[in-house]
């Protein structure tokens, strides 16, 4: 394989990274939605639909070892292929908490929601910002951008602190509240994490540039 394909399957492996990033975002996006609107036919197509986002980090994780174990790349080539495959997880796994709030919203049924939901699209809102943020660092090999990403997270889980408080009262004043405000404590607990893994991947585009994995934001742990 010549330099310019090696380059151009990089490329592609990138373009293929940026094409799960926007699956996953608007999985995100998607669940919540339907769980604010209580539409369950959507959150049913949230569920089946992750499987494409599984076969997608599958078919990335795939070439990218192919490439690694055909061409043997060095220094930066091997950063850029390593982080696609920390990253290509570090995705899915965010997929699969948009399908957990599908389930979520499933098991909630014809109910309506404890309280009317503001601070959980909140959250929704500034993780899927973080996403876009941190793939748009990795792209550009932006660390400082990244590192303003990592930051961030602090904003989600003060949102997480506060809906766990509120949610916390509910049970305490009534006790038949605890079922209803434990399934959205899952809800705010899942994009919590989501906000964690977007802010793993920032670090690891500040990674692919200076080769060191660094946790910028400490206080997430």
């Amino acid at each position: 394989m010549t330099r310019a394909d090696f380059d151009r399957h990089l490329s592609a492996l990138q373009d293929n990274l940026l094409v799960l990033g926007s699956m996953v975002e608007k999985a995100i996006a998607k669940s919540v939605d339907a769980l604010k609107r209580r539409d369950l036919e959507a959150s049913r197509q949230v569920v089946q639909e992750d499987d494409a986002i599984d076969q997608k980090r599958f078919q990335l994780e795939e070439e990218c070892i192919e490439l690694i174990a055909t061409q043997q790349p060095m220094a930066r080539d091997l950063r850029t292929l390593i982080t696609i495959l920390h990253v290509a997880v570090e995705m899915e796994r965010m997929g699969d908490y948009a399908e957990g709030i599908g389930k979520i919203s499933l098991m909630m049924g014809a109910e309506p929601p404890l309280k009317p939901l503001i601070d959980i699209p909140r959250m929704a809102a500034k993780a899927t910002g973080m996403l876009r943020g941190s793939l748009d660092a990795l792209v550009n090999r932006d660390p400082d951008a990244a590192a303003r990403v990592c930051t961030e997270d602090d904003e989600v889980d003060a949102l997480y602190d506060q809906v766990f408080r509120e949610l916390l009262t509910y049970m305490m004043q009534d006790p038949k509240a605890i079922q209803r405000a434990t399934y959205l404590l899952w809800v705010a607990h899942d994009l919590e994490r989501l906000a964690d893994r977007a802010t793993n991947i920032a670090e690891r585009a500040i990674y692919l540039v200076t080769g060191k994995m660094t946790e910028v934001n400490v206080s997430k742990y």
